[in-house]
């Protein structure tokens, strides 16, 4: 079945993902708090309210409402999205994304920019493109999700690793929307990696001890780690921000794959009524669901 029949599940990815990062963003860059963090709170490395998001949801807003409108990958389309709220929200993104953006905005086409970027800095291999493209995982359901996903992550990420780390995130997200337990959805997004560091990491993660950094493979590991061990959204999401790091980002990804596997009416209901803006996250995940049934 490539189609999602169940709204909640779809809803779930969004609100999950919006969670994880506002719940995480107070904790970016610190330790491990003493106790699991349950609820929201103000500050973190930049000025902000509770319940506010940084940009992990703003790019996954973006690629949700990209692909609804344009009933598919639309990568010009997706990239002007990004752009819009860069531009109101540049303290929020990272220097990968960033530097890619900007040089966008300077006329730099979008086969070139990418390119320069990772040539500049040496190298891209951050957790971007990862935390944005669950709702690739709700689109679509065969072949194309892997697809889509190296193609989404090469439009800022060239690295290869944090491409094959965002298919393998969209594809359990995609199967855990269609009704495959965990386990399973594991499996399969394992069988189809093709990297080899990416499938030994996440294919042994119990083997590898969770480092909530920056890196793709690490941040992947970390939130794929928390959702395997745990058995709700209300466990998942506290364990991923409460590792400290970069808490946002494996927060927003541990929250999308929680909210896939147990769907929106999961979610305690003072998560949902504290964050930010719901009413754009619920928006933009119901065009997504009703686009992904065309």
């Amino acid at each position: 079945m490539n189609f999602i029949s169940d709204f909640s599940r779809a809803t779930g990815v969004l609100l999950g993902l919006a969670i994880g990062d506002a719940m995480g963003a107070p904790l970016e860059g610190k330790e491990r708090p003493l106790a699991p963090v349950r609820r929201f709170y103000a500050g973190g490395r930049l000025p902000r309210h509770a319940g506010a998001w940084t940009d992990d949801t703003f790019q996954a807003l973006a690629l949700a409402e990209s692909l609804a409108a344009c009933r598919g990958f639309s990568p010009a389309d997706f990239m002007g999205r990004l752009i819009r709220d860069y531009l109101v929200h540049r303290e929020w993104y990272g220097p990968t994304s960033g530097a890619v953006f900007s040089l966008v905005i300077e006329g730099v086409p979008l086969s070139m920019a990418a390119r320069l970027v990772h040539a500049r800095l040496g190298g891209s291999r951050s957790n971007g493109s990862v935390m944005r493209g669950p709702p690739i995982g709700v689109f679509y359901g065969g072949p194309e999700v892997e697809a889509v996903s190296f193609a989404c992550s090469a439009l800022t990420h060239r690295d290869p690793v944090a491409g094959a780390c965002s298919a393998f995130v969209n594809r359990m997200v995609s199967d855990l929307c269609r009704g495959i337990q965990g386990s399973r959805a594991h499996g399969r997004a394992l069988q189809r990696c093709r990297d080899p560091e990416v499938a030994s990491v996440l294919g042994g993660w119990r083997a590898h001890p969770p480092v909530p950094g920056l890196d793709a493979l690490e941040a992947t590991h970390a939130a794929v780690s928390v959702f395997m061990e745990t058995g709700s959204f209300e466990e998942a999401v506290p364990a991923a921000v409460s590792m400290g790091g970069d808490s946002d980002t494996v927060g927003a990804i541990a929250g999308a794959l929680a909210g896939a596997a147990y769907g929106a009416q999961a979610i305690p209901d003072e998560w949902v009524l504290g964050i930010a803006d719901r009413a754009r996250v619920l928006e933009a995940a119901h065009g997504l669901w009703l686009a992904s049934r065309v």
